[in-house]
């Protein structure tokens, strides 16, 4: 099983942004076009995008939903977007523009029965994102802690027939001090789905610890701030998956 590399695009008043821990007053502006940002990581080679409408996240609603659309369209890599999508009519938004998956968070906590419907109905074009606190689900972009066990809201979407799961532990999100493994680990193992790991990649050996636990089910991993400081570069990081 291969590790994908979702380089990721957080957007927050059409900016290209890093928020630390989830923090919306700790924010880190890396560029002034999320598509331009899109655009060269597709010509570095990646084969998908993943993309968060910060400011959707908090406000409930769809905001940087153009930059997307112009990604899905214009560029070849394929494009997955959380962030501000409540109702169906956002999800066909997006699937009817070109976006390969739509995410799925805060919705699953609050309306389990309407994300269930929503997986049955478009399949693998659903991924449900778990964002994690202290092993408890946080939702509306991370400013609320429920208290749902988060490898329990997964075993139940996966139940329903869930197959990919995008897995944040906030306490690693934007640090660089490395991946949560194990709690990705517990949630593909519990889940026996697709785990896309998220939130504390910092280097290339961070990368190869998620590629050795594909044999578990980790499917992927998004990396975000090591990109955007440098840290490594993305044809390093495809190169170094594909040994």
């Amino acid at each position: 099983m291969s590790i994908i590399i979702y380089p990721a695009i957080d957007m927050r008043g059409g900016n290209c942004v890093r928020l630390l821990q989830g923090d919306y007053d700790k924010e880190t502006i890396y560029g002034d076009s999320p598509f331009d940002m899109a655009n060269r990581f597709a010509a570095e080679g990646a084969e998908w995008i993943h993309m968060v409408d910060l400011d959707g996240a908090k406000d409930g609603k769809r905001v940087n939903d153009r930059f997307v659309i112009q990604a899905a369209k214009e560029l070849d890599a394929k494009i997955q977007i959380g962030g501000g999508i409540r109702t169906e009519a956002d999800i066909l938004h997006y699937l009817d523009n070109g976006v390969e998956r739509v995410i799925i968070g805060s919705i699953a906590v609050s309306n389990p029965e309407f994300a269930i419907e929503m997986i049955k109905k478009y399949g693998s074009k659903m991924a449900i994102g778990i964002d994690a606190k202290n092993g408890y689900v946080a939702t509306h972009g991370w400013l609320d802690t429920s208290e749902v066990k988060a490898v329990e809201l997964g075993k139940r979407f996966a139940d329903d027939g869930a197959e990919t799961f995008i897995f944040t532990d906030i306490a690693t999100d934007g640090t660089l001090s490395g991946p949560n493994i194990e709690a990705v680990i517990e949630m593909a193992e519990v889940t026996g789905k697709s785990v896309i790991a998220s939130g504390g990649i910092s280097s290339l050996e961070d990368l190869i610890t998620v590629k050795v636990a594909a044999s578990k089910g980790v499917s992927g991993a998004i990396v975000g701030k090591a990109l955007y400081e440098n840290r490594f570069t993305l044809p390093k990081a495809l190169a170094e998956m594909k040994k």
